[in-house]
């Protein structure tokens, strides 16, 4: 029985869930590093080997899960019960990683952070890799997956910018309010980000039961189970796939880096007491032009350029915003406007790139299908977890060596030194090295994502239309 075309109550309710998980991977992403190295006093060393090492558990997590997901059969489909398992199971591990309790010494700091960021990582992936994988158990079309992919692609950018633009304003005010006056500035952090893990957690299950009581499974989708070594088999054997993976670790590892330490370079280079609001502002603006990117400036291009120009286009608009964002803090420049327009630059790539790599990846299940013999949706899609994972975590690994390197934490400063300027406190070479790695880096690694995926990604619009009319 051909299925009907989605109504707007399910696209509704798609996008809610992809609001939801978004804020809850934004939060972990971008703040985690932060919370446990500069408020709680963990080791930026031992920080390092708990990011990294959770990514390489993923490698072996994120494929098994796959698995799992294609053999399961109950009455509500394979799809829904681990969506909504895991979201619960997620949300309630995200809030007790965020309520580390203060009075645990350095050992049970450590354990702490390692047990449910680990945790974390495995409960994530149970409810993601369904979310995405769930699409054709309810669409009809090539067409109608494109654009509900496509929409939940933009959704999940609008969740990844409430956290950025609001976090640390809300952590401010809640932890000043109940920690009261007088507090330490670690202390309201830290009381802040115990509360608004909270809220994200209970909006994240609201917005996923939504979405699993208005995505009905029409039809049981015949998703191909196979071992491990046939998927990671598959992957190899499909030079694409390969080329659009290492791209999109490149991609997203050169912005984690700047997510990780954008927060440092406001809090420690520009300081302030104002800091919060200049930090603030800047992801306003730029979560703005990443959500207007995605459904505006792709659209867009996309009647004048092929996708990979847009690709091309959008990984030169973030190295020259790198390139502003270090001249003008070369220059001494403090004012927070002189950084709007490089940031904007920089979130609008970001934005095109959420859409541009999830339809590389899909040109290469068509590509592996004519190549290989079989569609290996769920390998490629679960895969796409896996590398946006794998780029947080190395990102952060060297985002928590270098703070390590250049000193800079608030447990390094004194009680009477927190309630200051902390920008005053810091080294000029502590700052010099923030700024080259904020911005050289990711510059270093786009340049080599670009060279990369110009020399092993061949297809192009005119390559998948040869492939389609093959298929």
């Amino acid at each position: 029985m051909e299925k009907q075309k989605l109504q707007t109550k399910e696209k509704v309710g798609y996008g809610l869930g992809a609001v939801g998980k978004d804020m809850v991977y934004m939060l972990s992403a971008s703040y985690v590093l932060y919370y446990f190295q500069d408020i709680m006093g963990v080791s930026s060393v031992a920080m390092a080997i708990i990011l990294l090492a959770a990514r390489i558990f993923d490698a072996f997590n994120d494929p098994i899960m796959g698995v799992i997901v294609a053999k399961t059969k109950t009455r509500w489909g394979k799809f829904r019960p681990w969506l909504l398992v895991g979201t619960l199971t997620n949300a309630i591990i995200l809030f007790l990683m965020f309520a580390c309790p203060p009075t645990l010494d350095a050992g049970g700091l450590i354990a702490w952070a390692a047990v449910f960021y680990i945790l974390w990582g495995v409960t994530y992936t149970m409810m993601d890799i369904p979310y995405w994988s769930m699409i054709p158990a309810f669409t009809s079309s090539g067409k109608e997956r494109e654009s509900l992919t496509t929409l939940a692609r933009s959704c999940a950018g609008v969740g990844s910018a409430i956290v950025s633009i609001f976090t640390m304003m809300i952590v401010s005010g809640l932890g000043s309010v109940i920690a009261g006056d007088g507090a330490a500035s670690s202390e309201i952090e830290r009381i802040g980000f115990k509360y608004v893990s909270l809220i994200v957690a209970v909006l994240f299950v609201v917005f996923i039961v939504i979405t699993c009581i208005t995505i009905k499974e029409n039809s049981t989708v015949d998703m191909q189970s196979a071992t491990l070594k046939q998927m990671f088999s598959a992957l190899v054997h499909n030079d694409q796939a390969m080329a659009a993976v290492i791209t999109i670790v490149l991609v997203n590892t050169a912005l984690y880096i700047t997510s990780n330490l954008v927060i440092y370079f406001f809090k420690y280079d520009l300081g302030g007491e104002s800091w919060y609001t200049n930090y603030t502002l800047f992801n306003m603006v730029g979560g703005a032009a990443q959500i207007l990117a995605m459904m505006l400036l792709f659209p867009l291009l996309r009647k004048a350029f092929s996708t990979i120009k847009i690709f091309y286009i959008s990984l030169c608009m973030s190295i020259i915003g790198y390139v502003i964002i270090l001249l003008v803090a070369m220059s001494g420049g403090s004012d927070i406007w002189l950084y709007l327009i490089p940031g904007i630059l920089v979130m609008a790539s970001s934005g095109m790139n959420n859409v541009i790599v999830t339809i590389f990846l899909a040109n290469t299940v068509d590509y592996g299908q004519l190549k290989n013999g079989r569609r290996d949706e769920s390998v490629i899609f679960s895969m796409q977890t896996f590398v946006v994972k794998l780029a947080s975590g190395i990102a952060a690994f060297i985002a928590a060596i270098s703070l390590g390197i250049f000193n800079l934490s608030s447990s390094a400063t004194t009680e009477a030194e927190q309630s200051m300027d902390l920008s005053l406190n810091v080294a000029a070479s502590s700052k010099m090295g923030l700024r080259l790695l904020m911005t050289v880096g990711p510059i270093i690694i786009l340049i080599f994502a670009m060279i990369w995926f110009s020399k092993k990604y061949i297809l192009t619009d005119e390559k998948m239309k040869e492939i389609v009319d093959k298929l």
